[in-house]
């Protein structure tokens, strides 16, 4: 087969989460531990650092490879999804895993995983770590699929666990209230090894400190220990913050290329983790500054408050869940413009009630349908929509939406792109 081929086989037999949902999910790591056997337990390999949360684990991921870059190792680092390209997922030093890498992995394993019947995570799980191993990597950053406990990333031993945050997603599979969810996600938690917990939360706290205890881990709470105060300078492209741990300056005018408010968190997260990991690793302040101002450049991070044109200002966010759109429109409220123009889809398997209540009433909104089976009709999210207050016109494409949307805007309003990850896909 050749890439197209090999992708088209990928995603058509067998289950993707990202496409389909719920019917892709499978309980429990039997088939990855069969996997990983199956390829030598190239896991084993390399050194690592696992990442779980609800929202903010993707920057934190890309920020931390970002970091061991510029500090001269080798990196690997694995996201999901991918936004264009499925390669996004697996990278060395940003660099994106060779179409013939995929193309030769597959065709050697393809009787293989057909009889394990594998889903299409674990099976890109098993080519990450396959490849990490076989470039030697130095260290890779590896970013929790969903949940935790059982998700397939999680057969690593990692140097350090972080775990971002928790919030209300995946409830079907995850449980449907915040100390489930932080039950699942503190699964990531090993024996003997430092947790960094990002956001301290009333509900999840204990859930984190009992894990712990139980895996005698030293557990760190980041905004407990590090701060960010911000800069305010006039700039669309740059943030500037003054971190402080335990009160006294640690990092002065740290810039980062990423815009939300929300990075703050995410920030003092990666900051916390690369503190821990400064001796073992000889990581120098200015290795930490430039690894945070050079994310986008190192890593190739899209998708975060990303400004696709600046006449009218127009923005993309991922953000998806309650807690991810809370923090876009908490953004959106701090930004000057005449007139909102908000495109939006979603996908089916959503809190989309809980979003659509969150959402200002003061725009217009252009309904679509990102293009895989999971896209909620534009029609029914429009229709849900109107009983909220939220007006605008249906489209048939993303593409029609966001045309639609900028040929209506002046200069000084704003377009913004969100609602799934899969609608800012189709515009990135």
């Amino acid at each position: 087969m050749n890439y197209q081929e090999t992708l088209d086989w990928m995603f058509n037999k067998l289950p993707m989460y990202q496409r389909v949902g719920g019917a892709a999910y499978k309980v429990g790591l039997d088939n990855t531990i069969a996997l990983l056997d199956l390829l030598g337990n190239p896991h084993r390999n390399f050194k690592s650092i696992h990442v779980a949360g609800t929202n903010g684990k993707g920057s934190t991921s890309h920020m931390l490879a970002s970091i061991f870059q510029e500090a001269g190792y080798k990196t690997g680092l694995y996201t999901s999804p991918h936004l264009r390209d499925f390669r996004e997922r697996i990278r060395i030093n940003g660099e994106m895993i060779p179409e013939e890498h995929v193309v030769s992995f597959i065709d050697q394993h393809r009787e293989a995983f057909e009889k394990l019947q594998l889903s299409f995570f674990e099976m890109t799980v098993g080519m990450a770590f396959d490849y990490f191993s076989n470039e030697k990597v130095d260290i890779a950053i590896v970013e929790v699929g969903m949940g935790g406990r059982l998700d397939s990333t999680n057969l690593i031993t990692p140097e350090v666990s972080v775990i971002t945050n928790i919030g209300l997603d995946h409830v079907q599979f995850l449980g449907d209230t915040l100390e489930k969810i932080a039950g699942e996600k503190a699964g990531i938690i090993k024996k003997g090894i430092p947790v960094v917990i990002g956001e301290t939360q009333a509900e999840t706290h204990q859930v984190f400190e009992d894990k712990a205890s139980e895996c005698h881990s030293p557990i760190y709470f980041a905004d407990q220990i590090f701060d960010c105060d911000k800069i305010h300078i006039e700039s669309q492209t740059i943030q500037k913050y003054d971190l402080w741990k335990n009160n006294e300056l640690y990092l002065e005018s740290c810039e980062i290329p990423l815009m939300g408010n929300y990075q703050k968190k995410n920030l003092t997260t990666v900051i916390c983790v690369a503190d821990l990991l400064r001796e073992r690793f000889h990581l120098e302040d200015e290795h930490l500054r430039a690894g945070i101002a050079n994310v986008i450049r190192n890593t190739h991070l899209m998708g975060r408050w990303q400004i696709l044109n600046t006449d009218p200002l127009t923005i993309a966010d991922t953000g998806h869940n309650v807690d991810g759109i809370r923090e876009v429109i908490s953004q959106l409220a701090e930004t000057t413009y005449a007139k909102l123009h908000f495109v939006i889809g979603m996908v089916n398997d959503k809190d989309i009630d809980h979003v659509l209540q969150l959402l200002p009433h003061n725009c217009e909104y252009y309904f679509c349908k990102a293009n895989i089976p999971r896209g909620l009709d534009a029609n029914l999210l429009a229709a849900k929509a109107f009983d909220y207050g939220l007006r605008g016109k249906v489209y048939d494409s993303v593409r029609d939406a966001y045309q639609s949307a900028v040929n209506a805007a002046n200069f000084d309003d704003i377009v913004f792109v969100g609602g799934s990850n899969f609608v800012v896909a189709e515009v990135v």
